[in-house]
């Protein structure tokens, strides 16, 4: 029996609840559902603050788990520009039965991670993921034509030199979505197409988004990403704009120079194939005629 079961058979009802959540930013906040802080192994857990007692029911089994979290938003802790700004999205999870007297006397209760998020009137509610949740997750590879890597991944293997990735500052917000930059001759039209930006300082730090469009013109450059950021960008915001691939042969072997770490299989037979059939002159390779 562990020590904090002996205390609990001992009748001790010195226990309360804390939570540990950790961004993907790094950040580490801890609340407790105590009347006075605790510390778990070195993170402060806040009193009367975040998730409140009994928030987490956890299921059994493989299954994952639909489990909720609610709190209140709170302008030091959980704010929420930092949720519609997603930086609390997927972040780690540790729900902890503690002896407050002596918090090495813990249990775990829960470890997942935040899922789906929402807020409103000064509260929020954030859907629980359990460790089951990896589970679900596509494993294996799809054969196709195109490559199925990420640029400059371990797959990819393409070291991204200053010829595939510019630091620039923004001149311009058109749009929430549309961006405009200097010109940059020395890099060719649509460069930056199917690219990724990412965001260097500001509000917005860290956050980052695909690139849908890029346009040159006399006045500058114009970036358009997919989606906009959630999270202002305001002119004079620095980024990092990185070269689009369309993951095609042609384009890795012309633009990055990297087709020995092709990932795709550029002569697997097409739909065409499934309908071709013999003749008597020309190419009967399964192609259009």
């Amino acid at each position: 029996m562990t020590g904090l079961g002996e205390h609990l058979a001992a009748g001790g009802s010195t226990v309360c609840r804390a939570w540990v959540v950790e961004r993907r930013d790094g950040q580490v906040f801890g609340f407790t559902d105590h009347d006075t802080p605790i510390r778990i192994d070195g993170v402060e857990c806040r009193a009367s603050s975040g998730l409140a007692a009994g928030a987490l029911q956890a299921g059994t089994g493989l299954a994952v788990d639909n489990a909720e979290a609610h709190g209140a938003l709170s302008h030091d802790v959980i704010r929420e520009e930092d949720l519609r700004a997603g930086r609390w999205d997927a972040a780690e999870v540790t729900a902890w039965l503690v002896n407050w007297e002596d918090t090495e006397m813990r249990e775990i209760l829960f470890q997942g991670s935040l899922g789906e998020i929402s807020w409103g009137g000064g509260m929020f509610s954030a859907e629980l993921r359990g460790l089951a949740e990896a589970l679900n997750r596509v494993r294996g590879r799809v054969f196709q034509g195109r490559c199925d890597a990420v640029l400059g991944d371990g797959r990819c293997r393409k070291a991204l030199g200053p010829s595939f990735v510019l630091e620039t500052t923004v001149e311009t917000v058109e749009r929430d979505a549309t961006y405009r930059f200097a010109t940059h001759r020395e890099f060719a039209p649509k460069w930056f197409e199917r690219g990724r930006l990412e965001v260097l300082d500001g509000p917005a730090m860290g956050m980052s988004e695909r690139v849908k469009m890029d346009r040159g013109a006399e006045d500058g450059r114009r970036i358009t990403l997919w989606q906009a950021l959630r999270c202002e960008v305001a002119a004079g915001t620095r980024v990092r704009l990185e070269a689009g691939c369309d993951k095609r042969a042609e384009t890795c072997r012309l633009k990055f120079d990297n087709m020995l770490n092709f990932r795709g299989f550029p002569h697997i037979p097409g739909d065409d194939w499934l309908m071709s059939y013999p003749t008597r002159d020309g190419r009967n390779d399964g192609g259009r005629s």
